[in-house]
């Protein structure tokens, strides 16, 4: 058979069907496959697509802003710009241009960027922040030679006010990797949280809820055009708004009148709101807004004299004699002494092979009055001898010492109240005797207190046993509405007498007056019950303390003056600061009943800026 008839029977009919079939066979299969993508799967399809042209960008919310108890506006924000990377999308080879254009070294930037394209690769990660209008400016002339790098809107915090207060009002810093893995999904890399202080305890209220804006990008991951005209957008919800207790005005004269070591504490008691808090030393808590280079928050960080050390509510220490007021009330409320019971005094007083000396000398035969009044330690060792060691601990647990006491202070330490049980643990069940009292009864040994506590201490004896809890937020607002939402706190009735507190009352009123231990500190035309206090330090100089309230019948200011290593008494270092504030508090209560007749408050206009504040973001 030659080629050619092999040919022809290769095109028979037959044949020609069998391929026409395979033809069309195939033509079916892409069809049908091109069906499916198309038409039947082409939405799930149109989605993905969309999703890979689509990027979330995340837009912060403005962090809510503090009032004082007028309404003056004290914390807020003012707008500001960083410098984002988003590790997967960032060329390595661009970053000795970066690292000159934010003047930070390649090393510091490298480590930050590696650190995060292992956890959070596509994660865009702050890198700098309150970037310069020249930095900007580079950035945008060069973003298509920076794959991976934006500059992004957020804000920075303005403290409107003269002092520093860092331990009162905190700090805002770029959260660590340790607390991202801890406070789970709200928080990226580069994001700044509360530190210490009101912006760490109510920093779920002031952060506010993120947005994401779906916006259109290129190749390269740069944004283009905004996806669905915004629509699907979803807007961030600013921070509340934080009412304070404060008043500005006292807190800044404190922190400009108190120059030495120690802390002061004023208390309103009616309420329990904290009026002022001030520790020294501080720093400027203006450093920590915006950027802040390592080697600054290093340099307080490591400072000997420690001012990041909150002396008012975590330091603690023996209260001498401002502690002789609750053994009296112990006393008086057992029936142990009555106004008139009165003590032997003749300079010293022996207890087994001991000698403990008198405050101020031999006071001859005393009551409790003038006990307070001279502040007569012979009077104390004898009524904490027959007080015994259970009630000292139930009489120092009604004034809730050996606890913390406030609501929203965040570092607050405790003190210790001794016990039985503690001195067990301590010393062993034989290692120590009732003796302990003696000391006890004046404040020393192993007795400890915190200055917010002996505030809290001052405003209860002032309201004769009604103890509120110590805060410094007043009401929290919605900065979306403009409500306010007023921040409820316990209150406690001590069960003592209140007669009983009308003689220590007495005692105190006599403090401040002649032969008192704090004379010369009393204030015109405003009755002041005061105590001084001096404890000893084995380590070094003698800590002054002086606890008042004012005026008696009518408790509007309690406080708390300590002065750290003073080396003379609460009468001489502690008291004269008190007093110097007791005057600033009433010049400024008077000034505000003139005002008030005048003017309207300046809250509502604070709100107003904080609404036009947030709108511009």
């Amino acid at each position: 058979m030659n080629i050619l008839s092999s040919y022809s029977e290769f095109g028979t009919p037959q044949r020609r069907r069998i391929l026409t079939g395979i033809i069309v066979l195939i033509a079916l299969l892409y069809t049908g496959r091109l069906v499916q993508l198309q038409i039947i799967e082409g939405e799930e399809y149109r989605s993905k697509s969309e999703l890979q042209a689509i990027k979330q960008i995340i837009k912060d919310p403005v962090r809510g802003i503090m009032f004082d108890r007028h309404g003056r506006l004290i914390v807020h924000n003012i707008p500001s710009q960083a410098i984002t990377v988003t590790p997967a999308e960032f060329d390595m080879r661009t970053l000795p241009y970066l690292s000159a254009v934010l003047d930070v070294s390649e090393e510091e930037l490298r480590s930050k960027i590696d650190r995060y394209r292992k956890t959070s690769p596509t994660i865009p990660v702050k890198i700098y922040r309150d970037a310069d209008a020249r930095i900007v400016a580079a950035i945008e002339e060069n973003r298509l030679d920076l794959p991976g790098v934006a500059i992004v809107a957020e804000s920075k915090r303005v403290y409107d006010f003269k002092g520093n207060s860092p331990h009162l009002f905190g700090y805002t810093k770029e959260i660590t990797e340790r607390q991202l893995a801890q406070l789970g999904d709200y928080y990226r890399p580069g994001d700044v949280i509360g530190y210490s202080g009101i912006e760490s305890e109510f920093e779920n209220f002031m952060r506010g809820a993120k947005g994401i804006e779906f916006a259109a990008v290129n190749v390269l991951g740069q944004r283009v055009s905004s996806f669905n005209n915004g629509k699907s957008d979803i807007p961030p919800e600013d921070g509340f708004h934080i009412k304070l207790g404060i008043d500005i005005r006292l807190q800044d004269y404190i922190d400009s009148l108190l120059r030495r070591r120690g802390a002061v504490v004023v208390i309103e008691p009616k309420t329990g709101e904290i009026l002022a808090l001030v520790s020294k030393p501080d720093y400027d808590l203006r450093k920590f807004s915006g950027r802040t280079p390592k080697a600054i928050y290093d340099s307080i960080a490591n400072d000997p004299e420690a001012p990041m050390f909150n002396r008012a509510t975590q330091a603690a220490y023996p209260p001498g004699s401002t502690w002789k007021m609750l053994v009296a009330l112990a006393g008086l409320q057992e029936g142990i002494i009555d106004e008139n019971t009165a003590f032997p005094c003749n300079g010293i007083f022996r207890y087994g092979n001991r000698t403990f000396k008198c405050h101020g000398g031999a006071h001859g035969a005393i009551n409790v009055r003038r006990a307070i009044q001279v502040s007569c330690n012979s009077y104390f060792y004898q009524l904490a001898l027959k007080l015994g060691v259970k009630r000292f601990e139930e009489y120092g647990k009604m004034f809730r010492f050996g606890r913390k006491h406030a609501a929203d202070v965040i570092d607050e330490g405790t003190g210790i109240l001794p016990s039985e049980q503690y001195m067990n643990r301590r010393y062993g069940r034989n290692g120590w005797t009732d003796g302990v009292l003696v000391n006890w009864g004046i404040g020393q040994g192993e007795v400890s207190v915190t200055p917010l506590q002996m505030a809290s201490y001052a405003a209860t004896l002032a309201n004769k046993g009604l103890w509120h809890q110590p805060h410094i937020v007043r009401s929290i607002i919605d900065a979306k509405s403009g409500r306010e939402q007023p921040q409820s706190y316990a209150s406690e009735q001590i069960p003592i007498k209140p007669e009983y507190f009308d003689i220590i009352h007495d005692g105190m009123q006599a403090v401040v007056g002649q032969g008192g231990t704090a004379a010369g500190t009393a204030i015109e035309g405003i009755v002041v019950c005061g105590k001084t206090g001096t404890a000893q330090n084995a380590q070094r100089k003698d800590h002054a303390w002086f606890i008042c309230f004012a005026p008696r019948h009518d408790p509007q200011i309690a406080m708390c003056v300590m002065i750290e290593h003073a080396g003379a008494t609460g009468g001489t270092i502690a008291a004269p600061i008190a007093q110097k504030i007791l005057e600033r508090y009433f010049e400024l209560q008077k000034l505000d009943r003139e005002r008030s007749t005048q003017q309207p408050s300046p809250h509502a206009h604070s709100l107003k800026y904080s609404h036009a504040l947030s709108r511009a973001y």
